[in-house]
């Protein structure tokens, strides 16, 4: 097992890293809209908060040696299952052509007051 870290994306911020690769397996943990450096809560409408957070694994997957091609899963966390068609939207244009398997819930609550959370799995 490798640990992945890149200052490229928000430094953990409790007991756990920003992805472990296992085999040919990268697992991300979920990651919220903290800009990397400030560790600022980008704040507002779904729309930059999940620009943000595709930045943010974007840069884990380019620390690991993968891109979003190789993506084979993501799990959205939600805080407002209305701001789907929103997401979907800022989602479908960070992937490009890349259609991993996903899970979409709604939670109760996010870490920090965040409205969406995300991590995911791919091969390297």
């Amino acid at each position: 097992m490798r640990t992945i870290s890149t200052p490229q994306a928000p430094a953990a911020i409790g007991p756990y890293s920003q992805a472990q690769i296992s085999g040919n397996h990268l697992y991300t943990s979920g990651q919220i809209p903290l800009v990397p450096g400030t560790m600022e809560m980008v704040t507002g409408p779904i729309e930059p908060q999940a620009e943000q957070v595709l930045k943010n694994l974007a840069a884990v997957l380019a620390a690991a040696g993968t891109s979003w091609d190789r993506v084979v899963k993501t799990t959205v966390f939600l805080s407002d299952m209305a701001d789907f068609a929103a997401f979907n939207a800022v989602y479908e244009k960070a992937l490009g052509g890349a259609k991993p398997a996903r899970s979409t819930v709604q939670v109760a609550a996010l870490p920090r007051g965040a409205k969406v959370e995300i991590e995911l799995v791919a091969e390297v």
